[in-house]
């Protein structure tokens, strides 16, 4: 028997100082993993198809890697009792030792074989020398004093990985180190959770699609392709919806249409406090929803909460809503906040929060306490090796040119005041998330 899900209200009632006309950001997230839960299903996929996907069991090692103790170089492979601290060492070479097969011969006292990298160490020797530090004479190779300890430069069976031994855990992304670890198991295929399913749409009489002419007072549709393309990112599976005027009976199919095939439905436009637009008036009626007014620039206007899917699915789960404001960098900086932590939570990433960097300011940054702020930055080297970061210039939520420019975002906390030329920020950097 499934556990009723708790309400938005008693969601909020385990947030300490939760008040919706002036939350905290950093109460949003806390809030989102409280609200969210990962989806079950699961899949088997070629290693192809595998790239950012969420294991969905552990990857336990069926072999271990390497599968023997072999050379990590091209050498001569010996025994290295036979070292001696400022002495050189010449030994007989009475044979090679190639990768893919062992090598069948003996090994005396004073011998060595000629080893190539990846071949399997001969028995009872332990040590290889690479070839460019000896000196050879026909048969006979030299080792210079002092060049060697004993175990150098050969590998160890299973020192990558040991057979039976966990060698991905359940709730890892797939990276493609991943990819190429798995495939050196031999596995052809991996367990991992489906794909999250997502529904986008734009609101507002005044979004133009690609294609209409322009017209007085409309803008074309900039977030529908900004959200999708974060989307992928995530490696979500995306349903773009397009569009949606502020007609009730459009928004209600919208709504209803979305919910019905989406783990998650994401809206821009609409949700401003104290707006009173049909988006918001649908959201209410269909759903168990919240409109924040969060202590944050850009951003601030926010709806969360859940769509309940049609009564004539039994069992399904609500989708989740996550209604962006309309600004385009506030849909970015929301999104990669609050959203992307809440979806890697419904795909099953065990993922631990984005860490922020620390930079030094090149500039002064005006900052009142209260709110946090999120600015695009340009974050470079310094002279001493040091990060440092700039601003991109003008911070309005609609110039979506300074996200194109910024390669991190200055993220300036709740409590923080004025920023000073030399003074340390925390900086959340774009190409790890988007």
């Amino acid at each position: 028997m499934n556990t009723p899900q708790p309400t938005l209200e008693q969601i909020a009632a385990q947030l300490q100082g939760y008040d919706p006309q002036a939350l905290h950001a950093s109460a949003v997230n806390d809030f989102l993993a409280r609200l969210v839960a990962p989806v079950t299903d699961v899949e088997n996929v070629g290693l192809f198809a595998a790239l950012g996907r969420v294991l969905a069991e552990d990857v336990i090692s069926p072999i271990s890697v390497p599968p023997h103790d072999n050379s990590a170089m091209d050498g001569y492979a010996f025994d290295s009792s036979q070292l001696q601290p400022d002495l050189s060492l010449t030994l007989r070479v009475v044979g090679t030792a190639f990768a893919g097969k062992a090598w069948a011969g003996q090994v005396g006292p004073g011998e060595c074989v000629k080893i190539m990298t990846g071949a399997i160490m001969p028995a009872g020797l332990d040590t290889v020398v690479p070839q460019e530090f000896t000196r050879l004479d026909g048969d006979s190779v030299t080792i210079p004093p002092k060049l060697l300890r004993p175990g150098d430069n050969r590998r160890l069976l299973g020192e990558d990985l040991m057979a039976g031994q966990p060698a991905l855990r359940r709730g890892q992304r797939i990276s493609p180190a991943a990819c190429g670890l798995l495939a050196s198991l031999g596995l052809p295929s991996v367990p991992v959770v489906r794909r999250l399913k997502v529904a986008y749409f734009s609101t507002g009489d005044e979004i133009l699609s690609l294609g209409e002419p322009p017209r007085e007072g409309a803008v074309y549709d900039s977030n529908r392709y900004t959200v999708f393309g974060l989307l992928q990112g995530l490696g979500c599976e995306v349903i773009d919806m397009g569009v949606v005027r502020d007609d009730p009976a459009l928004l209600r199919a919208a709504f209803t249409q979305a919910a019905a095939q989406a783990d998650a439905i994401i809206t821009s436009g609409g949700v401003s406090v104290g707006e009173a637009d049909h988006t918001k008036t649908m959201m209410r009626e269909l759903g168990d929803v919240a409109f924040w007014r969060i202590a944050m620039r850009p951003g601030r206007p926010m709806a969360v909460g859940r769509i309940a899917t049609s009564a004539s699915q039994p069992g399904a789960r609500p989708a989740i809503l996550f209604g962006l404001p309309g600004n385009p960098v506030a849909v970015m900086v929301t999104f990669l906040a609050f959203v992307r932590p809440a979806l890697l939570r419904m795909m099953g990433s065990h993922a631990q929060p984005q860490p922020l960097l620390k930079a030094r300011s090149s500039e002064a940054i005006r900052k009142k306490p209260g709110r946090t702020e999120y600015q695009r930055g340009i974050v470079s080297s310094a002279p001493d090796g040091s990060l440092q970061v700039c601003t991109t210039g003008n911070q309005g939520s609609g110039v979506l040119s300074s996200m194109v420019q910024a390669n991190g975002l200055i993220v300036l906390h709740h409590g923080q005041g004025n920023v000073a030329v030399g003074d340390e920020v925390d900086v959340m950097m774009l190409a790890s998330v988007t």
